[in-house]
């Protein structure tokens, strides 16, 4: 059954942690799952916090300080010396999610704990990954895995196989290499069981491997998984040595993130935040989006100014200035989502621009048309005057049209220019597409009105 976290289970632990009961508090943690005892640090204060997780065995610790929110770790961390963290909770840990979490320490504490792990190799590997740029493979890799030289007897592989598998808590795959460690292929371990133990590793190898750099963008590393359905890849150098590998659980936490962040993004927000943040941050973030709606709407103000007289003369073509703003928001929105989906999964590469803004043209077309239709039926019934049914249906078509060229166009052009393309769609569309609709409905009630 999943965990729930209810009122009755937090009091019973906290009775336990009041009377220093470590027997009653061990009793209820251990059944849990390192996810679960990590959602408790939310219910709990920081010294009971404390007092849990050293109760911990050092790998159930190690995995629960993994599992914690960054800014929640963060605040545990600080309470906590370096000797403990790097005995509690670093030592039990892959040296990717140890590079981290001491990645995120100050440097003060990041030197005491750093000189207090004793494994001078795991301290190496984690100082390794921590000089490489967090949003690339080299950022993502941990250094565990297990490699075989391609001139080794299977007999010697297995051997040399069981010392390295003691450090690494997930076996996806054997790794082969040269004797210059240069990357050369993949070995089964069903093929290994099933040859002679003196064939050497190579003549049993799959040589067709797919590998990224370590400069290799964390989002092309995520798309390479997906695409490949990988559960674990491997991580070269410029000339090909092997360094690491990428496993499936870093990649689904990208796309947790690259999620969130566009979805941020969308709606207005220019960083990444949590609910959590201070107001400053949360006001920062937030503010830059609205200071440009807010031009919006005084440029949709001076639009209005100019047909002043017009909307004077005609004050019906107000009755329907809303609904011209929120299709067109609307319809540019859908646009530049499809688009932006597309350029996340890499699936518009082999189309051309051109080829692109024709079909969201014809969808455009037949909504425009359908919609036109509509709200023309609806007028003829509703409003005495033709020229109003004729402008709102001929005002709705064009700017639909114009709303789904621009929610195609700009995300296309802001990938050309490496920007993100989630920048497209909330209220920049929105924004641009109040201020063009509007224009367009009042010139084309201007000019129709006169005729009419």
């Amino acid at each position: 059954m999943p965990f729930e976290l209810t009122k009755d289970f937090i009091e019973e632990l906290r009775t336990a942690i009041e009377n220093k009961d470590e027997k009653t508090a061990l009793k209820i943690l251990d059944s849990l799952h390192a996810a679960d005892i990590a959602e408790i640090y939310d219910a709990v204060n920081i010294d009971e916090a404390k007092f849990l997780y050293l109760l911990l065995d050092k790998e159930t610790a190690a995995d629960t300080l993994a599992e914690l929110d960054e800014d929640d770790r963060e605040r545990f961390l600080k309470v906590l010396p370096g000797d403990v963290i790097a005995r509690q909770f670093i030592e039990k840990m892959e040296s990717d999610d140890a590079a981290d979490i001491i990645g995120d320490l100050d440097e003060e504490k990041k030197e005491q704990v750093l000189s207090h792990i004793e494994d001078i190799d795991q301290a190496g590997h984690i100082i390794d990954l921590m000089s490489y740029d967090e949003d690339t493979a080299g950022g993502l890799m941990a250094k565990e895995l297990i490699k075989v030289n391609e001139n080794w007897t299977l007999t010697n592989c297995l051997r040399e196989m069981r010392k390295q598998a003691e450090e690494i808590s997930e076996v996806y795959y054997v790794y082969m290499v040269d004797d210059n460690d240069i990357l050369r292929g993949t070995v089964s371990l069903k093929r290994m069981l099933l040859s002679d133990n003196r064939k050497k590793v190579k003549d049993i190898a799959n040589f067709d491997v797919i590998s990224v750099k370590t400069e290799t963008p964390r989002e092309e590393v995520a798309g390479i998984m997906e695409k490949y359905d990988l559960v674990a890849l491997p991580v070269v150098d410029s000339i090909g040595r092997l360094l690491g590998r990428i496993t499936i659980d870093d990649v689904v936490d990208v796309i947790k993130e690259e999620a969130e962040k566009d979805y941020q993004m969308a709606s207005g927000i220019s960083e990444d935040i949590e609910s959590t943040d201070k107001v400053w941050v949360l006001t920062r973030a937030r503010i830059p989006w609205l200071l440009i709606g807010l031009l919006g709407g005084i440029l949709v103000a001076n639009v209005i100014g100019i047909y002043e007289v017009d909307l004077g003369m005609y004050p019906e073509m107000a009755f329907f200035i809303p609904l011209i703003a929120a299709m067109g928001g609307n319809v540019g929105v859908q646009s530049s989502a499809i688009i932006v989906q597309g350029l996340a999964n890499n699936t518009l590469g082999i189309e051309s621009t051109v080829k692109k803004l024709g079909r969201e043209f014809v969808v455009a077309s037949i909504n425009g048309v359908i919609l036109s239709i509509i709200i023309f039926v609806y007028n003829l019934f509703a409003s005495d005057t033709y020229a109003l049914t004729l402008t709102v249906s001929i005002a709705l078509f064009s700017v639909i049209i114009f709303a789904s060229f621009f929610g195609t166009l700009i995300p296309l052009a802001l990938n050309k220019l490496k920007i993100d393309p989630a920048l497209a769609t909330g209220p920049f569309i929105t924004t641009l597409n109040d201020i063009m609709g509007l224009f367009i409905y009042l010139m084309i009630g201007r000019i129709l009105f006169a005729v009419l």
